[in-house]
């Protein structure tokens, strides 16, 4: 079978490329080595899996260690309805995933299953299984959201506590770790277990230390991905750039590192002429697919849907997104912290930011969309004028329609609506325009909470228009430096100003403003 970049489930060495994560399992046996129980919490398609499938072949090597992976992923409602289904389904599974490697394990537990009716004989089933094999036995359970709302699954936990503790006193048997995967901690994931109980914050895993292991890919880790593809295909291309360019749009999200060169090797290559040669506008084109909002995967699908299940969460993304809001990344704060959880958010330099281009673009998309469908004004505007005779767009024109729009349809009461979606509205409203025949992103601005730089690229002009909140002249004249800045970074002499002015004697007006050496065309609404 020939190797290929994987999108789905966990990554195998022998059927796929994947990143060298030697320095992360390193970190991880370390903990185990300590006897350290903890949760490998992170977001969806995070390389929890895949990390603790290459952590249980390195175990494997290690003849002092034994390892049970189990998952409770599709065991069914019935486990969870008694005590007694509790523990022989949980051993069960014991028998199930030690067949391969540890059969004679296998057997202990068939021969046991019948007797292990409540928690007392479990545990006292695994002190002697542990006593009797004579090996640090690591447990590992995967997908534990799908159980931590259920009691018997945290009496389980709380078994599993009793018996830690006792073994650090020398008066159990148990095993050397116990890893739980998952999305949530579980050391604080809010908890409702019976309808006639208030919400509360479960404890029986407060023996578990903090997981501070980044599972992210580096730029120089998805370097070793690059290299396994360029070697095994025989492609060539300069893999500390192309590296450097997945880390930019991906943050070194582990499905969206593979994903992006995943488009490139099936949707991107096979269409071109050279074929035996990445560039780094590949990954440019790479993240224009994953990005365009026909295109989705579930990945994708929850993000948006973690967003709709929150109002409050969606707010401060959306003004995050479109109004540079500048939040502290504090994880006592709860829709920072659940932004953090679902991968959503992340810091910098102490500030929440959508935590790649990937998830900021997708979600600026789905906004603007959104947008669209409930103002149903926005479809007032007729082709006419907007486009130049070469085929270019006309963003002179294209802001004084955009100003006429304004007039019209809000007035000073809706100033309060405006200041809060403003820029959405402008940026619904330039959407059908460009739609089919380019396309727009949001550009990071760091540190300047008042502008949002806006490029275009239609019929292959790229243009960049800068929407900004009119706080002064001195501010003003700030923001034409800052968008001069900017177009030199395109190589542009031309530049797109769309200001909005709030204060109560403001004027709809152009202006073309020559700054430098640029030609900068700005309109106030």
């Amino acid at each position: 079978m020939k190797k290929r970049f994987n999108d789905t489930g966990s990554c195998n060495p022998q059927m796929h490329f994947i990143v060298d994560i030697s320095n992360k399992l390193n970190k991880i046996i370390e903990l185990i080595e300590r006897g350290l129980y903890f949760t490998m919490n992170r977001p969806r398609q995070y390389g929890k899996t895949t990390t603790q499938f290459l952590l249980t072949k390195r175990l494997i090597q290690n003849e002092d260690y034994m390892f049970i992976r189990i998952s409770f992923e599709g065991v069914g409602e019935t486990m969870f309805t008694t005590e007694t289904n509790f523990c022989q389904g949980l051993t069960g599974l014991f028998i199930k995933r030690t067949k391969q490697f540890y059969p004679s394990v296998s057997e202990f537990f068939t021969e046991i299953k019948d007797s292990v009716v409540n928690f007392d004989i479990l545990s006292e089933t695994i002190s002697q299984f542990i006593a009797k094999i004579q090996k640090k036995v690591v447990l590992i359970i995967d997908e534990v959201d799908k159980s931590s709302n259920n009691q018997l699954f945290l009496n389980f936990l709380g078994m599993l506590r009793s018996k830690y503790l006792l073994r650090n006193d020398g008066e159990d048997f148990t095993f050397q770790s116990v890893i739980l995967g998952g999305v949530y901690d579980i050391k604080t994931i809010k908890l409702k277990l019976h309808p006639d109980t208030s919400e509360k914050y479960n404890s029986p895993w407060n023996i578990a230390v903090d997981f501070n292991i980044d599972l992210s890919f580096s730029a120089k880790e998805i370097e070793s991905l690059l290299a396994d593809y360029s070697v095994y295909n025989k492609i060539l291309m300069d893999i500390p750039v192309i590296a450097e360019r997945i880390y930019y749009y991906s943050m070194g999200y582990p499905y969206l590192v593979s994903k992006l060169c995943k488009v490139v090797d099936e949707e991107l290559l096979p269409h071109r002429k050279n074929q035996n040669r990445w560039e780094s506008d590949d990954i440019d084109d790479a993240y224009k697919y994953l990005v365009n909002p026909e295109y989705s995967t579930t990945l994708f699908d929850s993000l948006i849907k973690n967003l709709e299940n929150d109002i409050d969460l969606y707010n401060v993304v959306q003004n995050i997104v479109l109004n540079g809001f500048q939040l502290p990344f504090n994880v006592n704060e709860p829709q920072v912290n659940l932004g953090a959880i679902y991968g959503i958010l992340s810091p910098k330099n102490g500030i929440c930011v959508v935590n790649n281009l990937i998830f900021e673009q997708r979600i600026y998309n789905y906004l603007i969309a959104k947008k669209i469908v409930s103002e149903q004004k926005l479809n007032f505007v007729e082709a006419v004028g907007k486009y130049n005779p070469d085929g270019t767009l006309n963003f002179p024109v294209i802001l004084k329609r955009f100003q006429q729009f304004m007039k019209e349809n809000y007035t000073e009461k809706d100033i309060p609506f405006i200041e809060r979606e403003g820029r959405l509205l402008f940026l619904s409203f330039l959407k059908p325009i460009i739609n089919g025949k380019g396309f727009d992103f949001k550009e990071p601005v760091v540190g300047d909470e008042r502008r949002m730089d806006i490029v275009i690229t239609f019929n292959n002009i790229r243009d960049v228009i800068e929407l900004k909140i009119w706080r002064g002249n001195e501010y003003h004249q700030t923001g034409l430096q800052q968008l001069s800045d900017y177009l030199d970074i395109y190589s542009l002499k031309k530049g797109y100003l769309l200001i909005f002015n709030f204060n109560a004697s403001k004027a709809y007006k152009e202006e073309l403003i020559h700054f430098k050496d640029k030609e900068i065309f700005a309109a106030w609404v």
